[in-house]
Protein backbone atom coordinates (compact mmCIF):
# COMPACT_ATOMS: atom_id res chain seq x y z
CA UNK A 1 0.00 0.00 0.00
CA UNK A 2 1.18 3.52 -0.76
CA UNK A 3 2.02 4.97 2.60
CA UNK A 4 2.38 8.50 1.18
CA UNK A 5 -1.38 8.54 0.64
CA UNK A 6 -1.77 8.81 4.39
CA UNK A 7 0.69 11.57 5.08
CA UNK A 8 -0.48 14.63 6.95
CA UNK A 9 -2.94 16.97 5.26
CA UNK A 10 -2.24 20.57 6.10
CA UNK A 11 -4.96 23.10 6.86
CA UNK A 12 -5.49 25.32 3.85
CA UNK A 13 -6.12 28.38 6.00
CA UNK A 14 -4.22 28.93 9.24
CA UNK A 15 -6.58 30.25 11.87
CA UNK A 16 -5.72 31.70 15.23
CA UNK A 17 -6.96 29.83 18.25
CA UNK A 18 -8.88 32.91 19.39
CA UNK A 19 -10.86 33.07 16.14
CA UNK A 20 -11.59 29.37 16.29
CA UNK A 21 -12.76 29.59 19.90
CA UNK A 22 -14.99 32.59 19.20
CA UNK A 23 -16.58 30.75 16.31
CA UNK A 24 -17.01 27.56 18.31
CA UNK A 25 -18.53 29.28 21.33
CA UNK A 26 -20.87 31.30 19.10
CA UNK A 27 -22.99 28.15 18.88
CA UNK A 28 -23.79 28.63 22.57
CA UNK A 29 -25.59 31.92 21.84
CA UNK A 30 -28.53 30.04 20.31
CA UNK A 31 -29.19 28.63 23.78
CA UNK A 32 -28.70 31.85 25.74
CA UNK A 33 -31.61 31.33 28.13
CA UNK A 34 -30.45 27.85 29.09
CA UNK A 35 -26.94 29.23 29.55
CA UNK A 36 -28.29 32.08 31.70
CA UNK A 37 -30.08 29.54 33.91
CA UNK A 38 -26.88 27.49 34.21
CA UNK A 39 -24.90 30.63 35.11
CA UNK A 40 -27.44 31.55 37.81
CA UNK A 41 -27.16 28.05 39.26
CA UNK A 42 -23.38 28.24 39.18
CA UNK A 43 -23.47 31.71 40.73
CA UNK A 44 -25.32 30.20 43.63
CA UNK A 45 -22.72 27.44 43.84
CA UNK A 46 -19.85 29.95 43.85
CA UNK A 47 -21.56 31.96 46.60
CA UNK A 48 -22.04 28.85 48.75
CA UNK A 49 -18.42 27.79 48.29
CA UNK A 50 -17.24 31.25 49.34
CA UNK A 51 -19.57 31.36 52.35
CA UNK A 52 -18.58 27.93 53.71
CA UNK A 53 -15.11 29.01 54.97
CA UNK A 54 -16.66 32.07 56.62
CA UNK A 55 -19.19 29.80 58.34
CA UNK A 56 -16.32 27.63 59.54
CA UNK A 57 -14.39 30.66 60.82
CA UNK A 58 -17.46 31.98 62.63
CA UNK A 59 -18.23 28.56 64.11
CA UNK A 60 -14.70 28.29 65.56
CA UNK A 61 -14.05 31.87 66.68
CA UNK A 62 -17.57 33.10 67.56
CA UNK A 63 -19.44 30.02 68.79
CA UNK A 64 -17.12 27.17 69.79
CA UNK A 65 -14.64 29.54 71.39
CA UNK A 66 -17.49 31.34 73.21
CA UNK A 67 -19.32 28.05 74.01
CA UNK A 68 -22.41 29.33 72.17
CA UNK A 69 -23.94 25.95 71.28
CA UNK A 70 -27.35 27.35 70.30
CA UNK A 71 -25.80 29.74 67.82
CA UNK A 72 -23.56 26.94 66.56
CA UNK A 73 -26.57 24.67 65.88
CA UNK A 74 -28.32 27.42 63.94
CA UNK A 75 -25.19 28.03 61.91
CA UNK A 76 -24.80 24.31 61.13
CA UNK A 77 -28.46 23.97 60.06
CA UNK A 78 -28.05 26.97 57.75
CA UNK A 79 -24.91 25.47 56.23
CA UNK A 80 -26.66 22.11 55.78
CA UNK A 81 -29.66 23.62 53.97
CA UNK A 82 -27.70 25.78 51.55
CA UNK A 83 -25.36 22.88 50.70
CA UNK A 84 -28.25 20.44 50.09
CA UNK A 85 -29.80 22.96 47.71
CA UNK A 86 -26.40 23.21 46.03
CA UNK A 87 -26.31 19.44 45.42
CA UNK A 88 -29.76 19.55 43.76
CA UNK A 89 -28.88 22.51 41.52
CA UNK A 90 -25.64 20.83 40.41
CA UNK A 91 -27.68 17.89 39.08
CA UNK A 92 -29.97 20.30 37.20
CA UNK A 93 -26.98 22.17 35.76
CA UNK A 94 -25.38 18.96 34.50
CA UNK A 95 -28.63 17.91 32.77
CA UNK A 96 -29.11 21.27 31.04
CA UNK A 97 -25.51 21.48 29.80
CA UNK A 98 -25.51 17.89 28.55
CA UNK A 99 -28.66 18.59 26.54
CA UNK A 100 -27.33 21.88 25.12
CA UNK A 101 -23.93 20.44 24.17
CA UNK A 102 -25.42 17.41 22.43
CA UNK A 103 -27.73 19.68 20.44
CA UNK A 104 -24.78 21.89 19.41
CA UNK A 105 -22.78 18.85 18.27
CA UNK A 106 -25.80 17.74 16.26
CA UNK A 107 -26.01 21.19 14.65
CA UNK A 108 -22.30 21.27 13.76
CA UNK A 109 -22.42 17.74 12.36
CA UNK A 110 -25.48 18.57 10.26
CA UNK A 111 -23.85 21.76 8.96
CA UNK A 112 -20.67 19.87 8.09
CA UNK A 113 -22.48 17.02 6.37
CA UNK A 114 -24.71 19.38 4.39
CA UNK A 115 -21.71 21.45 3.31
CA UNK A 116 -19.68 18.39 2.31
CA UNK A 117 -22.49 17.27 0.01
CA UNK A 118 -22.21 20.59 -1.85
CA UNK A 119 -18.49 20.29 -2.47
CA UNK A 120 -17.13 19.43 -5.87
CA UNK A 121 -15.52 16.19 -7.04
CA UNK A 122 -12.03 17.66 -6.69
CA UNK A 123 -12.52 17.89 -2.92
CA UNK A 124 -13.24 14.15 -2.68
CA UNK A 125 -10.61 13.21 -5.25
CA UNK A 126 -7.91 14.94 -3.19
CA UNK A 127 -8.84 13.48 0.24
CA UNK A 128 -9.17 9.89 1.43
CA UNK A 129 -12.68 9.10 2.69
CA UNK A 130 -11.31 8.08 6.09
CA UNK A 131 -9.96 11.59 6.72
CA UNK A 132 -13.34 13.11 5.95
CA UNK A 133 -15.04 10.63 8.30
CA UNK A 134 -12.50 11.49 10.98
CA UNK A 135 -13.66 15.11 10.91
CA UNK A 136 -17.38 14.34 10.81
CA UNK A 137 -17.23 11.88 13.71
CA UNK A 138 -14.06 12.04 15.80
CA UNK A 139 -13.24 15.76 15.62
CA UNK A 140 -16.83 16.79 16.37
CA UNK A 141 -17.15 14.38 19.31
CA UNK A 142 -14.01 15.88 20.81
CA UNK A 143 -15.74 19.26 21.11
CA UNK A 144 -18.42 18.13 23.58
CA UNK A 145 -16.38 18.52 26.75
CA UNK A 146 -14.88 21.81 25.51
CA UNK A 147 -18.32 23.37 25.04
CA UNK A 148 -19.64 22.04 28.33
CA UNK A 149 -16.61 22.97 30.41
CA UNK A 150 -16.46 26.43 28.90
CA UNK A 151 -19.65 27.25 30.82
CA UNK A 152 -19.39 24.92 33.79
CA UNK A 153 -15.66 25.32 34.49
CA UNK A 154 -14.16 28.44 32.96
CA UNK A 155 -16.79 30.98 34.03
CA UNK A 156 -17.53 29.85 37.63
CA UNK A 157 -13.93 28.96 38.43
CA UNK A 158 -12.74 32.25 37.02
CA UNK A 159 -15.24 34.10 39.20
CA UNK A 160 -14.24 32.00 42.20
CA UNK A 161 -10.55 32.87 41.78
CA UNK A 162 -11.32 36.59 41.59
CA UNK A 163 -13.70 36.45 44.56
CA UNK A 164 -11.19 34.47 46.67
CA UNK A 165 -8.43 36.99 45.99
CA UNK A 166 -10.71 39.87 47.02
CA UNK A 167 -11.80 38.14 50.23
CA UNK A 168 -8.25 37.15 51.19
CA UNK A 169 -6.90 40.64 50.59
CA UNK A 170 -9.75 42.17 52.62
CA UNK A 171 -9.23 39.81 55.56
CA UNK A 172 -5.41 39.93 55.71
CA UNK A 173 -3.36 41.51 52.88
CA UNK A 174 -0.04 40.13 54.12
CA UNK A 175 -1.23 36.54 54.25
CA UNK A 176 -2.88 37.00 50.83
CA UNK A 177 0.35 38.24 49.20
CA UNK A 178 2.39 35.45 50.78
CA UNK A 179 -0.08 32.80 49.62
CA UNK A 180 -0.06 34.03 46.00
CA UNK A 181 3.66 34.66 45.49
CA UNK A 182 3.94 31.65 43.19
CA UNK A 183 1.45 33.03 40.64
CA UNK A 184 4.10 34.60 38.33
CA UNK A 185 5.97 31.29 38.15
CA UNK A 186 2.75 29.44 37.30
CA UNK A 187 1.80 31.98 34.58
CA UNK A 188 5.22 31.77 32.91
CA UNK A 189 5.25 27.97 32.98
CA UNK A 190 1.70 27.81 31.61
CA UNK A 191 2.53 30.08 28.66
CA UNK A 192 5.55 27.97 27.77
CA UNK A 193 3.63 24.68 27.97
CA UNK A 194 0.78 26.05 25.84
CA UNK A 195 3.19 27.32 23.19
CA UNK A 196 4.78 23.89 22.89
CA UNK A 197 1.67 21.72 23.33
CA UNK A 198 -0.70 23.11 20.67
CA UNK A 199 1.34 22.06 17.60
CA UNK A 200 1.83 18.62 19.12
CA UNK A 201 -1.93 18.12 19.45
CA UNK A 202 -2.35 19.30 15.86
CA UNK A 203 0.10 16.61 14.81
CA UNK A 204 -1.80 14.00 16.84
CA UNK A 205 -5.07 14.92 15.11
CA UNK A 206 -3.43 14.55 11.71
CA UNK A 207 -1.98 11.18 12.64
CA UNK A 208 -5.45 10.06 13.80
CA UNK A 209 -6.93 11.10 10.47
CA UNK A 210 -4.16 9.26 8.61
CA UNK A 211 -4.91 6.09 10.55
CA UNK A 212 -8.66 6.37 9.93
CA UNK A 213 -8.08 6.92 6.21
CA UNK A 214 -5.86 3.84 5.95
CA UNK A 215 -8.27 1.58 7.88
CA UNK A 216 -11.26 2.73 5.79
CA UNK A 217 -9.48 2.05 2.50
CA UNK A 218 -8.04 -1.21 3.79
CA UNK A 219 -11.48 -2.55 4.73
CA UNK A 220 -12.99 -1.39 1.40
CA UNK A 221 -10.18 -3.07 -0.55
CA UNK A 222 -9.94 -6.27 1.48
CA UNK A 223 -10.87 -8.45 -1.49
CA UNK A 224 -7.96 -7.03 -3.50
CA UNK A 225 -5.56 -7.31 -0.55
CA UNK A 226 -6.37 -10.97 -0.07
CA UNK A 227 -6.38 -11.68 -3.81
CA UNK A 228 -2.81 -10.41 -4.15
CA UNK A 229 -1.77 -11.83 -0.77
CA UNK A 230 -0.71 -8.34 0.36
CA UNK A 231 -1.64 -8.75 4.04
CA UNK A 232 1.99 -8.53 5.12
CA UNK A 233 2.57 -5.23 3.34
CA UNK A 234 -0.62 -3.67 4.71
CA UNK A 235 0.28 -4.86 8.22
CA UNK A 236 3.66 -3.15 7.89
CA UNK A 237 1.98 0.07 6.82
CA UNK A 238 -0.56 -0.24 9.66
CA UNK A 239 2.22 -0.81 12.19
CA UNK A 240 4.03 2.28 10.94
CA UNK A 241 0.86 4.39 11.15
CA UNK A 242 -0.11 3.27 14.65
CA UNK A 243 3.48 3.79 15.82
CA UNK A 244 3.36 7.38 14.56
CA UNK A 245 -0.10 7.80 16.11
CA UNK A 246 1.03 6.48 19.48
CA UNK A 247 4.25 8.51 19.48
CA UNK A 248 2.43 11.73 18.59
CA UNK A 249 0.00 11.08 21.46
CA UNK A 250 2.82 10.47 23.92
CA UNK A 251 4.63 13.62 22.77
CA UNK A 252 1.49 15.71 23.28
CA UNK A 253 0.41 14.15 26.59
CA UNK A 254 3.89 14.22 28.09
CA UNK A 255 3.99 17.99 27.79
CA UNK A 256 0.33 18.67 28.56
CA UNK A 257 0.50 16.67 31.80
CA UNK A 258 3.09 19.14 33.04
CA UNK A 259 0.18 21.55 33.70
CA UNK A 260 -0.87 19.54 36.73
CA UNK A 261 2.67 19.38 38.12
CA UNK A 262 3.09 23.15 37.80
CA UNK A 263 -0.21 23.75 39.63
CA UNK A 264 0.57 21.25 42.39
CA UNK A 265 4.03 22.76 42.92
CA UNK A 266 2.64 26.32 43.10
CA UNK A 267 -0.12 25.15 45.42
CA UNK A 268 2.29 23.43 47.80
CA UNK A 269 4.71 26.38 47.94
CA UNK A 270 1.76 28.72 48.52
CA UNK A 271 0.66 26.68 51.56
CA UNK A 272 4.18 26.73 52.98
CA UNK A 273 4.42 30.51 52.53
CA UNK A 274 0.98 30.96 54.14
CA UNK A 275 1.92 29.11 57.34
CA UNK A 276 5.46 30.52 57.43
CA UNK A 277 4.15 34.08 57.17
CA UNK A 278 1.33 33.53 59.66
CA UNK A 279 3.36 31.71 62.30
CA UNK A 280 6.95 33.00 61.93
CA UNK A 281 6.59 36.52 60.51
CA UNK A 282 3.26 37.73 61.92
CA UNK A 283 3.18 35.47 64.96
CA UNK A 284 0.38 33.33 66.32
CA UNK A 285 -0.92 36.22 68.41
CA UNK A 286 -1.71 38.24 65.25
CA UNK A 287 -3.67 35.47 63.47
CA UNK A 288 -6.55 33.53 65.03
CA UNK A 289 -7.14 29.82 64.51
CA UNK A 290 -10.35 30.57 62.59
CA UNK A 291 -8.54 32.90 60.17
CA UNK A 292 -5.83 30.28 59.62
CA UNK A 293 -8.43 27.63 58.80
CA UNK A 294 -10.41 30.05 56.62
CA UNK A 295 -7.26 31.10 54.74
CA UNK A 296 -6.28 27.46 54.25
CA UNK A 297 -9.76 26.80 52.81
CA UNK A 298 -9.59 29.86 50.59
CA UNK A 299 -6.13 28.88 49.39
CA UNK A 300 -7.56 25.48 48.47
CA UNK A 301 -10.50 27.24 46.79
CA UNK A 302 -8.04 29.39 44.83
CA UNK A 303 -5.75 26.65 43.55
CA UNK A 304 -8.47 24.07 42.88
CA UNK A 305 -10.19 26.34 40.30
CA UNK A 306 -6.77 27.15 38.87
CA UNK A 307 -6.20 23.42 38.56
CA UNK A 308 -9.63 23.01 36.92
CA UNK A 309 -8.94 25.87 34.53
CA UNK A 310 -5.56 24.41 33.65
CA UNK A 311 -7.22 21.05 32.93
CA UNK A 312 -9.79 22.84 30.78
CA UNK A 313 -7.03 24.70 28.97
CA UNK A 314 -5.19 21.43 28.51
CA UNK A 315 -8.38 19.97 27.07
CA UNK A 316 -8.79 23.05 24.91
CA UNK A 317 -5.29 22.73 23.50
CA UNK A 318 -5.98 19.03 22.90
CA UNK A 319 -9.21 19.56 20.97
CA UNK A 320 -8.82 22.97 19.35
CA UNK A 321 -7.02 21.29 16.46
CA UNK A 322 -10.19 19.27 15.84
CA UNK A 323 -12.26 22.46 15.71
CA UNK A 324 -9.79 24.00 13.27
CA UNK A 325 -10.11 20.97 11.00
CA UNK A 326 -13.92 21.14 11.11
CA UNK A 327 -14.03 24.84 10.27
CA UNK A 328 -11.43 24.30 7.55
CA UNK A 329 -13.95 22.13 5.69
CA UNK A 330 -16.86 24.48 6.45
CA UNK A 331 -14.82 27.34 4.99
CA UNK A 332 -13.94 25.41 1.84
CA UNK A 333 -16.07 26.96 -0.90
CA UNK A 334 -17.53 24.56 -3.46
CA UNK A 335 -15.76 25.04 -6.78
CA UNK A 336 -19.05 24.21 -8.51
CA UNK A 337 -21.79 26.45 -7.15
CA UNK A 338 -24.75 28.46 -8.34
CA UNK A 339 -23.96 31.95 -9.54
CA UNK A 340 -25.47 34.96 -7.78
CA UNK A 341 -28.38 35.32 -10.19
CA UNK A 342 -29.07 31.86 -11.58
CA UNK A 343 -32.36 30.88 -13.14
CA UNK A 344 -34.22 27.60 -12.98
CA UNK A 345 -33.57 25.32 -15.92
CA UNK A 346 -36.80 24.96 -17.91
CA UNK A 347 -37.94 21.52 -18.94
CA UNK A 348 -35.10 20.23 -21.10
CA UNK A 349 -35.78 19.57 -24.78
CA UNK A 350 -32.35 18.08 -25.38
CA UNK A 351 -30.16 20.34 -27.53
CA UNK A 352 -26.54 20.26 -26.29
CA UNK A 353 -23.87 22.61 -27.63
CA UNK A 354 -20.14 22.68 -26.90
CA UNK A 355 -18.46 25.83 -28.20
CA UNK A 356 -14.63 25.87 -28.19
CA UNK A 357 -14.45 24.08 -24.83
CA UNK A 358 -11.11 23.78 -23.03
CA UNK A 359 -10.72 21.86 -19.78
CA UNK A 360 -7.93 20.76 -17.44
CA UNK A 361 -8.11 19.02 -14.07
CA UNK A 362 -4.85 20.49 -12.81
CA UNK A 363 -4.59 23.73 -14.85
CA UNK A 364 -1.53 22.23 -16.55
CA UNK A 365 -2.46 19.40 -18.91
CA UNK A 366 -5.44 19.98 -21.19
CA UNK A 367 -7.91 17.13 -21.13
CA UNK A 368 -10.18 18.81 -23.71
CA UNK A 369 -8.76 21.17 -26.31
CA UNK A 370 -11.10 23.41 -28.35
CA UNK A 371 -13.96 20.90 -28.52
CA UNK A 372 -17.08 22.03 -30.40
CA UNK A 373 -20.23 20.15 -31.46
CA UNK A 374 -24.00 20.52 -31.54
CA UNK A 375 -26.44 17.76 -30.58
CA UNK A 376 -30.07 17.98 -31.69
CA UNK A 377 -32.86 16.85 -29.34
CA UNK A 378 -33.38 13.11 -29.28
CA UNK A 379 -30.00 12.18 -30.76
CA UNK A 380 -27.99 9.29 -29.38
CA UNK A 381 -24.29 10.12 -29.36
CA UNK A 382 -21.66 7.46 -28.75
CA UNK A 383 -18.22 8.46 -27.48
CA UNK A 384 -15.37 6.07 -28.22
CA UNK A 385 -11.62 6.28 -27.98
CA UNK A 386 -8.67 5.21 -25.85
CA UNK A 387 -8.63 5.49 -22.06
CA UNK A 388 -7.88 9.04 -20.93
CA UNK A 389 -8.93 10.59 -24.23
CA UNK A 390 -11.56 12.84 -22.58
CA UNK A 391 -14.82 10.93 -23.09
CA UNK A 392 -15.97 10.96 -19.45
CA UNK A 393 -14.85 14.57 -19.11
CA UNK A 394 -17.29 15.61 -21.87
CA UNK A 395 -20.29 14.09 -20.07
CA UNK A 396 -19.08 15.44 -16.69
CA UNK A 397 -19.14 18.94 -18.16
CA UNK A 398 -22.68 18.45 -19.45
CA UNK A 399 -23.77 17.52 -15.91
CA UNK A 400 -21.62 20.37 -14.57
CA UNK A 401 -19.62 18.22 -12.21
CA UNK A 402 -16.74 20.42 -13.37
CA UNK A 403 -16.62 23.87 -14.98
CA UNK A 404 -14.90 24.60 -18.26
CA UNK A 405 -11.79 26.79 -18.32
CA UNK A 406 -12.59 28.06 -21.80
CA UNK A 407 -15.61 28.12 -24.10
CA UNK A 408 -19.20 27.35 -23.14
CA UNK A 409 -21.49 24.37 -22.61
CA UNK A 410 -25.14 25.07 -23.38
CA UNK A 411 -28.32 23.03 -23.07
CA UNK A 412 -31.27 24.33 -25.06
CA UNK A 413 -29.37 27.60 -25.43
CA UNK A 414 -28.84 27.99 -21.66
CA UNK A 415 -25.27 28.21 -20.40
CA UNK A 416 -25.05 25.52 -17.70
CA UNK A 417 -23.24 28.01 -15.46
CA UNK A 418 -26.26 30.31 -15.51
CA UNK A 419 -28.88 27.81 -14.34
CA UNK A 420 -29.25 26.26 -10.90
CA UNK A 421 -27.37 23.00 -10.44
CA UNK A 422 -30.37 21.29 -8.86
CA UNK A 423 -32.76 22.16 -11.70
CA UNK A 424 -30.15 20.93 -14.21
CA UNK A 425 -29.18 17.62 -12.64
CA UNK A 426 -32.68 16.57 -11.63
CA UNK A 427 -33.50 16.34 -15.36
CA UNK A 428 -30.47 14.19 -16.15
CA UNK A 429 -29.86 10.50 -15.68
CA UNK A 430 -26.29 9.31 -15.20
CA UNK A 431 -25.14 5.72 -15.02
CA UNK A 432 -21.47 4.86 -14.63
CA UNK A 433 -19.56 1.61 -14.59
CA UNK A 434 -19.08 2.05 -10.82
CA UNK A 435 -22.61 1.10 -9.84
CA UNK A 436 -22.83 2.00 -6.19
CA UNK A 437 -25.71 0.45 -4.25
CA UNK A 438 -26.77 1.65 -0.81
CA UNK A 439 -27.63 -0.41 2.24
CA UNK A 440 -31.38 -1.07 2.12
CA UNK A 441 -33.87 -3.00 0.02
CA UNK A 442 -33.67 -3.52 -3.73
CA UNK A 443 -36.90 -1.52 -4.01
CA UNK A 444 -35.33 1.44 -2.17
CA UNK A 445 -32.22 1.33 -4.37
CA UNK A 446 -34.25 1.48 -7.58
CA UNK A 447 -36.51 4.18 -6.14
CA UNK A 448 -33.40 6.28 -5.43
CA UNK A 449 -33.61 7.33 -9.07
CA UNK A 450 -36.92 9.07 -8.33
CA UNK A 451 -38.09 9.10 -4.74
CA UNK A 452 -41.79 9.42 -5.64
CA UNK A 453 -41.76 6.42 -8.01
CA UNK A 454 -44.56 3.92 -7.42
CA UNK A 455 -44.02 0.21 -6.89
CA UNK A 456 -45.50 -0.41 -10.34
CA UNK A 457 -42.97 1.96 -11.95
CA UNK A 458 -40.14 0.24 -10.09
CA UNK A 459 -41.19 -3.19 -11.33
CA UNK A 460 -41.66 -1.85 -14.88
CA UNK A 461 -38.15 -0.35 -14.88
CA UNK A 462 -36.68 -3.64 -13.62
CA UNK A 463 -38.51 -5.61 -16.28
CA UNK A 464 -37.32 -3.25 -19.01
CA UNK A 465 -33.67 -4.06 -18.23
CA UNK A 466 -34.32 -7.75 -17.49
CA UNK A 467 -33.56 -7.39 -13.78
CA UNK A 468 -37.03 -8.52 -12.66
CA UNK A 469 -36.33 -12.21 -13.20
CA UNK A 470 -33.28 -12.46 -10.92
CA UNK A 471 -34.90 -10.18 -8.34
CA UNK A 472 -37.92 -12.49 -8.01
CA UNK A 473 -35.60 -15.47 -7.49
CA UNK A 474 -34.31 -13.85 -4.30
CA UNK A 475 -35.97 -14.90 -1.05
CA UNK A 476 -37.75 -11.57 -0.46
CA UNK A 477 -37.82 -10.26 -4.01
CA UNK A 478 -37.86 -6.47 -4.16
CA UNK A 479 -37.77 -6.33 -0.35
CA UNK A 480 -34.43 -8.16 -0.18
CA UNK A 481 -32.04 -6.24 2.06
CA UNK A 482 -28.70 -5.36 0.51
CA UNK A 483 -25.54 -4.85 2.54
CA UNK A 484 -23.05 -2.08 1.86
CA UNK A 485 -22.27 -1.70 -1.87
CA UNK A 486 -24.69 -4.53 -2.75
CA UNK A 487 -22.74 -7.35 -1.16
CA UNK A 488 -24.07 -10.77 -2.16
CA UNK A 489 -24.96 -9.76 -5.73
CA UNK A 490 -22.82 -10.32 -8.76
CA UNK A 491 -21.26 -7.36 -10.53
CA UNK A 492 -23.67 -7.82 -13.42
CA UNK A 493 -26.71 -7.95 -11.14
CA UNK A 494 -25.64 -4.77 -9.41
CA UNK A 495 -25.27 -3.10 -12.79
CA UNK A 496 -28.76 -4.16 -13.82
CA UNK A 497 -30.19 -2.65 -10.64
CA UNK A 498 -28.31 0.57 -11.35
CA UNK A 499 -29.76 0.51 -14.86
CA UNK A 500 -33.28 0.16 -13.44
CA UNK A 501 -32.57 3.02 -11.05
CA UNK A 502 -31.58 5.23 -13.97
CA UNK A 503 -34.59 4.16 -16.05
CA UNK A 504 -37.11 4.96 -13.31
CA UNK A 505 -35.83 8.55 -13.13
CA UNK A 506 -37.12 9.18 -16.69
CA UNK A 507 -34.36 11.72 -17.49
CA UNK A 508 -34.47 14.29 -20.30
CA UNK A 509 -30.76 13.78 -21.00
CA UNK A 510 -29.28 10.35 -20.43
CA UNK A 511 -25.61 9.56 -19.89
CA UNK A 512 -24.39 5.96 -19.96
CA UNK A 513 -20.72 5.68 -19.05
CA UNK A 514 -19.70 2.08 -19.78
CA UNK A 515 -23.20 1.09 -18.65
CA UNK A 516 -22.99 -2.51 -19.90
CA UNK A 517 -19.34 -3.20 -19.14
CA UNK A 518 -20.13 -5.74 -16.39
CA UNK A 519 -22.98 -7.57 -18.15
CA UNK A 520 -22.27 -10.79 -19.98
CA UNK A 521 -22.95 -10.95 -23.71
CA UNK A 522 -26.18 -12.97 -23.34
CA UNK A 523 -27.64 -10.57 -20.77
CA UNK A 524 -26.46 -7.63 -22.84
CA UNK A 525 -28.52 -8.86 -25.81
CA UNK A 526 -31.56 -9.13 -23.54
CA UNK A 527 -31.06 -5.63 -22.12
CA UNK A 528 -30.66 -3.96 -25.51
CA UNK A 529 -34.44 -3.67 -25.88
CA UNK A 530 -34.54 -1.90 -22.54
CA UNK A 531 -31.70 0.40 -23.58
CA UNK A 532 -33.43 1.29 -26.83
CA UNK A 533 -36.65 1.97 -24.93
CA UNK A 534 -34.74 4.18 -22.50
CA UNK A 535 -32.92 6.08 -25.27
CA UNK A 536 -36.05 6.70 -27.34
CA UNK A 537 -37.13 10.35 -27.45
CA UNK A 538 -34.32 11.74 -25.30
CA UNK A 539 -30.83 13.05 -25.94
CA UNK A 540 -28.34 10.41 -24.89
CA UNK A 541 -24.58 10.11 -24.55
CA UNK A 542 -23.16 6.59 -24.48
CA UNK A 543 -19.52 5.92 -23.63
CA UNK A 544 -18.55 2.42 -24.68
CA UNK A 545 -15.43 0.40 -25.31
CA UNK A 546 -17.56 -2.49 -26.55
CA UNK A 547 -18.35 -1.19 -30.03
CA UNK A 548 -21.09 -3.75 -30.63
CA UNK A 549 -23.33 -1.81 -28.21
CA UNK A 550 -23.31 1.45 -30.17
CA UNK A 551 -24.02 0.35 -33.75
CA UNK A 552 -27.44 2.03 -33.67
CA UNK A 553 -26.15 5.38 -32.35
CA UNK A 554 -27.13 8.38 -34.51
CA UNK A 555 -23.57 9.67 -34.38
CA UNK A 556 -20.29 8.37 -33.05
CA UNK A 557 -17.58 10.74 -31.84
CA UNK A 558 -14.08 9.32 -31.86
CA UNK A 559 -12.20 11.16 -29.09
CA UNK A 560 -8.42 11.15 -28.83
CA UNK A 561 -6.01 13.42 -26.97
CA UNK A 562 -8.76 15.84 -25.95
CA UNK A 563 -10.19 16.34 -29.45
CA UNK A 564 -12.97 14.86 -31.57
CA UNK A 565 -11.03 13.46 -34.50
CA UNK A 566 -13.87 11.65 -36.30
CA UNK A 567 -17.65 11.94 -36.41
CA UNK A 568 -20.42 9.99 -38.13
CA UNK A 569 -22.57 6.87 -37.81
CA UNK A 570 -21.07 3.40 -37.68
CA UNK A 571 -21.38 2.72 -41.40
CA UNK A 572 -19.89 6.08 -42.39
CA UNK A 573 -16.92 5.68 -40.05
CA UNK A 574 -16.22 2.17 -41.28
CA UNK A 575 -16.19 3.46 -44.85
CA UNK A 576 -13.65 6.18 -43.93
CA UNK A 577 -11.27 3.50 -42.59
CA UNK A 578 -9.84 5.93 -40.09
CA UNK A 579 -9.45 5.76 -36.30
CA UNK A 580 -12.87 4.17 -35.67
CA UNK A 581 -12.18 1.53 -38.32
CA UNK A 582 -8.88 0.70 -36.62
CA UNK A 583 -10.60 0.39 -33.22
CA UNK A 584 -13.34 -1.82 -34.64
CA UNK A 585 -10.98 -4.12 -36.48
CA UNK A 586 -8.64 -4.39 -33.49
CA UNK A 587 -11.52 -5.30 -31.21
CA UNK A 588 -12.89 -8.03 -33.41
CA UNK A 589 -9.47 -9.24 -34.61
CA UNK A 590 -10.51 -9.29 -38.23
CA UNK A 591 -7.46 -7.79 -39.88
Amino acid sequence: MAFNSYRDDELSVEKSKVQTLKRLFSYLFAYKWQIVLVLVIMGYGVAVSLINPLIMESAIDDHIGQRDLQGLYKLLVTALVINLVLVATVKLRMYIMAKVCNQILLTIRQELYTHIQKLDFHFFDSRPTGKILSRIIGDINSLKDVLSNCVTTLIPDGLTVIAVIVIMVCKNPKLAVASLLTLPFMAAATCYIEFKAHPRWQTFRKKSANLNAFIHEDMAGMRIIQSFHAQGETEDTFDELITEHRQSFFDAVRLSDAFGSVIDFSWGIGCILLYFTGIVILGVDQVSVGIFIAFASYLNMFWQPIHNISNFYNQLVTNIAGAERIFEILDTPPAIADAAEVVQMPEIVGEVTFSHVDFSYDDKVKVLDDVSFNITPGETIALVGPTGAGKSTIVNLISRFYDVQGGTVKIDGHDVKQVSIESLRQQMGIMTQDNFLFSGTIRDNIRYGRLDATDEEIVAAAKAVNAHEFIMKLEKGYDTELSERGGGLSVGQKQLLAFARTMVSNPKILILDEATSSIDTKTELLVQDGIEHLLAGRTSFVIAHRLSTIQKADRIFVVDDGRIIEEGNAAQLMEQKGAYYQLYMAQFNTF
